[in-house]
């Protein structure tokens, strides 16, 4: 879920970059979707006209990150859709982020043809909130996306490491240890410099970023800010909104609070969440 490395016992039988998680979601032969999750009968209403496509974040299956959100949307009367992708060594959104975009194209094209929508709305969690930008600038996926709402994106890579298990090492050679989604992650890799050659944002799509001061994996928090103007591009800090909200990087997809942000900017008819949108601190 996240894009640093730690190592998960002397024999190094895991590196995890960044993860919060415990241990990685290992890709299996039956893929297990979120509750709600991947309906292909369901049609959207008038009231929510647009699909929403769930993108999990590095390390990340779809059932474990989405467990929360997608019953919440679900139950609001969405049809939620969610995916694994960029499975290397048995493990989730590891394999280099452009790779991984070229999987989130078909399958959005899957939900668009069983639902009828020409659009689709994406939520995604750190590198599930940022490897969409790569899809709508670089694969022509602009067209098809009416909004892109990214929790704790890592929309500029990090600056950070962190060694969240007592006794573990960090290895910056992230491509080394099987995790190219990581090393792309990096503030100034490559990839980020590709990404972001072309501006934050492209014609089309709206742009809601949700972030938390207490993120301690894409660092500095402030770094998930898009650019764009504020028709278009909305960034909400959860602690002007909630003060007391301490959900850090791991848990945010499940952040009571942000089920809510994610709820208003997914019903907005056009442009990005509002600004000035006040959810219920909880």
């Amino acid at each position: 879920m996240s894009l640093l490395t730690k190592v998960l016992s002397a024999a190094a039988t895991a590196v995890l970059a960044g993860s919060l998680a415990a241990a990685p979601a290992h890709a299996g032969a039956v893929e297990v979707s979120p509750p709600g999750a991947n309906d292909w009968a369901c049609k959207p209403s008038a009231a929510h006209p647009y699909p929403v496509v769930l993108v999990p974040g590095t390390f990340e299956s779809m059932d474990k990150n989405w467990s929360t959100l997608s019953p919440y949307l679900k139950s609001a009367g969405y049809c939620v859709y969610a995916l694994n992708y960029g499975e290397t060594n048995g493990v989730y959104a590891t394999a280099p982020v452009a790779q991984s975009a070229q999987q989130l194209a078909p399958f959005v094209d899957k939900v668009r043809a069983a639902t009828g929508a020409k659009q689709v709305d994406l939520v995604g969690h750190s590198q599930g909130g940022m490897m969409p930008r790569y899809y709508m600038g670089f694969l022509g996926g602009a067209k098809y996306v009416h909004q892109l709402v990214g929790i704790a994106p890592s929309n500029h890579g990090t600056q950070g490491v962190i060694v969240p298990k007592p006794g573990a090492v960090a290895d910056p050679n992230y491509t080394g240890l099987g995790c190219a989604a990581c090393a792309d992650q990096q503030a100034g890799s490559a990839f980020m410099q590709k990404l972001n050659s072309i501006g934050d944002t492209v014609a089309g799509p709206a742009y809601t970023v949700i972030s938390t001061v207490h993120d301690e994996v894409v660092v500095p928090y402030n770094s998930q800010a898009l650019n764009g103007p504020a028709r278009q591009v909305t960034n909400i800090t959860i602690q002007d909104k909630c003060p007391a909200d301490a959900i850090e990087h791991d848990q945010t997809p499940n952040d009571p609070v942000v089920h809510q942000i994610v709820a208003h900017a997914l019903g907005r008819v056009s442009g990005p969440a509002d600004p000035a949108y006040q959810p219920s601190c909880v």
